[in-house]
């Protein structure tokens, strides 16, 4: 059985690939980042209760992503739309882990 996703799960993939995601919307083109959204939408995508926790635009986001849903393929086939979802996801994970908000206050 697979681990549901949780914030450091998320915190500790972004971490493979830069160590502070605030200005990747700045960042050129890189196959690297590609396959990093990718892999952010598919563990959207999973049933977890901190996902749950996450605002709701990212995971809509994530499964019309990898449903194929035209609009949101087209949408995120523009580099800066990717990074800047990237950018926000880390920013808001990061936020709420080191400052604490709703996922700290439940005790997890």
């Amino acid at each position: 059985m697979q681990r549901k996703p949780e914030s450091d799960d998320y915190l500790a993939l972004f971490g493979q690939y830069k160590e502070d995601f605030g200005d990747v919307y700045m960042d050129p083109e890189d196959e690297r980042f590609r396959l990093l959204f990718d892999q952010i939408c598919r563990m959207l995508a999973q049933p977890s209760a901190f996902n749950l926790s996450l605002p709701e635009q990212f995971r809509t986001t994530a499964f019309r992503y990898l449903e194929g849903d035209a609009h949101t393929v087209a949408h995120m086939k523009t580099v800066e739309n990717r990074h800047f979802m990237l950018s926000d996801l880390f920013d808001y994970i990061h936020l709420v882990k080191t400052m604490g908000g709703s996922w700290d206050q439940r005790g997890r």
